[in-house]
């Protein structure tokens, strides 16, 4: 029998339920022109800086898949992890910060403290190298703001003073050091922001400290994430801290994260530029998911632009920033620098949709 004999019949046997060759054409017509209308609503005006990072290129090295927990399969050790807009407080500079206050004012949940770095006794951690660790206003507020449902986490180094692994040489004494103001504070976060090289002593000093920190931790059933706070350019990481970070991992530290700092440019009218920022997280991803051994590593990246002038920001970029993370799905967003508006940090705060 030819087919085209069989046709008539095979229309007058279709199966129930199976609904005529014509209307599945004009469905499938009118799918097509509905999301092409979809996307014609999305919001423009980007630049398409906020679009998500590029996959790995063909032919390029991938790091190994590693067995840990994605993102959102996190272990039950790990929600105490910074994620949304995480807001710095620099200690000594602004004193009266309230944490309880600005949690409920713009719906934040997490803070990062600094800046802890040695003191005349270079196993001692200080606020900003001077202040006596229960002295400081800020961080003995911690108890309202975890009433409150939000949490902080601790900066040790930074701009001032000198940085703890490098004072004390002493490696059992800088891991009592770290152990004593994660406990004092009942951290369950800590950030290293390094400033400038260092040598591969001081590297692994710092490592072991941590990693018999977050061993310490696991057994006794808490969490300790950590991140570390870098400067990146648009050509990412600096090799150094590539190599740092690598000799860390190496040693045993669990990396929750990797805070990319970078500041906010301006084009030739004097108007914010986001772009250079993103070419940056898309230059750092590779570097990262190499000194990482995991990739991707995505969500390994948290962004913090500096602000230089609270009017940095304009309720665009805010938003183009919060579309940003959510769209590469990374681990955080925050500021450093100058305070934004309380619009814009009200923006910063909301997730994107």
């Amino acid at each position: 029998m030819s087919v085209a004999t069989d046709r008539p019949a095979a229309r007058r046997s279709r199966e129930p339920g199976n609904p005529p060759r014509f209307l599945v054409a004009l469905a499938s017509v009118a799918l097509v022109t509905g999301t092409g209308f979809a996307v014609w609503l999305l919001p423009t005006g980007t630049g398409g800086w906020a679009k998500p990072g590029p996959a790995a290129r063909p032919g390029t090295a991938t790091p190994p898949l590693t067995t840990r927990p994605a993102a959102d399969q996190a272990s039950p050790l790990e929600p105490a992890r910074p994620s949304g807009f995480v807001t710095f407080v620099d200690t000594i500079q602004d004193p009266l910060f309230n944490l309880a206050k600005a949690a409920r004012q713009n719906n934040a949940h997490w803070f990062t403290l600094g800046h802890l770095t040695a003191g005349r006794n270079d196993c001692t951690p200080k606020w900003g190298g001077r202040q006596e660790q229960g002295d400081n206003p800020v961080a003995n507020r911690l108890g309202r703001l975890r009433a409150a449902g939000g949490d902080a986490g601790l900066v040790f180094g930074g701009p001032t003073g000198r940085e703890l692994a490098a004072a004390c040489t002493d490696p059992d004494r800088l891991t009592a050091a770290y152990r004593q103001a994660v406990g004092a504070f009942g951290a369950t976060y800590i950030d290293f922001e390094v400033r400038g090289p260092a040598d591969r002593e001081i590297i692994l000093r710092r490592a072991n400290a941590i990693t018999a920190l977050q061993r310490e931790a696991t057994a006794q059933g808490r969490p300790l994430a950590v991140s570390f706070t870098l400067p990146v350019t648009e050509t990412g990481l600096s090799p150094l801290d590539q190599a740092m970070l690598r000799s860390t991992r190496e040693a045993g530290v669990e990396i929750t994260a990797v805070n990319l700092l970078t500041p906010i440019d301006h084009d030739s009218t004097g108007e914010t530029d986001l772009r250079p920022i993103a070419s940056a997280v898309r230059s750092a991803h590779p570097q990262i998911a190499r000194s990482l051994g995991e990739f991707p590593a995505w969500h390994r990246i948290a962004l913090t632009p500096v602000l230089a002038n609270p009017w940095d920001l304009t309720e665009t970029d805010a938003r183009k920033l919060t579309a940003f993370t959510t769209r590469n799905r990374l681990a955080w967003l925050s500021t450093r620098g100058a305070t934004p508006a309380a619009e814009i940090t009200r923006l910063l705060t909301t997730p994107s949709r």
